[in-house]
């Protein structure tokens, strides 16, 4: 996959349709989010992901591309995005996977928030 199509590809997770997860977010995904339950897997991240609101608009600012081996590509971005008068700006790295010939799936996505104070999970 080009780097166009990379952020194309992510762009359309934090801009489109909920149902954009069920194509593009693998059931094996990992996923470190700044609010409880913080980690998620499987295909509880997805459908949590799925029920959180759309953003109007996200821009990727510093974009970072590696491609480690064949099939595999790592992200690394800032992000703004906002949505009405709400605004979120974080760092954030994902993970694709090449499942076939022009399809990919995120296996793993990580948010680290900017500005702001997080809350610290209980130890368990």
């Amino acid at each position: 996959m080009d780097d166009s199509r990379i952020w194309e590809f992510e762009q359309e997770l934090w801009t489109g349709p909920a149902e954009a997860y069920d194509r593009k977010v693998s059931d094996a995904v990992v996923m470190a989010l700044p609010h409880d339950p913080w980690l998620l897997d499987g295909a509880q991240a997805r459908e949590a992901v799925k029920a959180t609101p759309r953003w109007d608009e996200a821009e990727f600012l510093d974009r970072r591309v590696e491609r480690p081996q064949e099939g595999l590509i790592v992200i690394a971005y800032r992000v703004r995005a906002k949505k009405g008068e709400r605004s979120y700006h974080a760092l954030c790295t994902s993970t694709l996977r090449r499942l076939e010939h022009e399809v990919w799936d995120v296996v793993q996505h990580q948010q680290t928030p900017l500005g702001v104070q997080i809350a610290e999970p209980e130890d368990g």
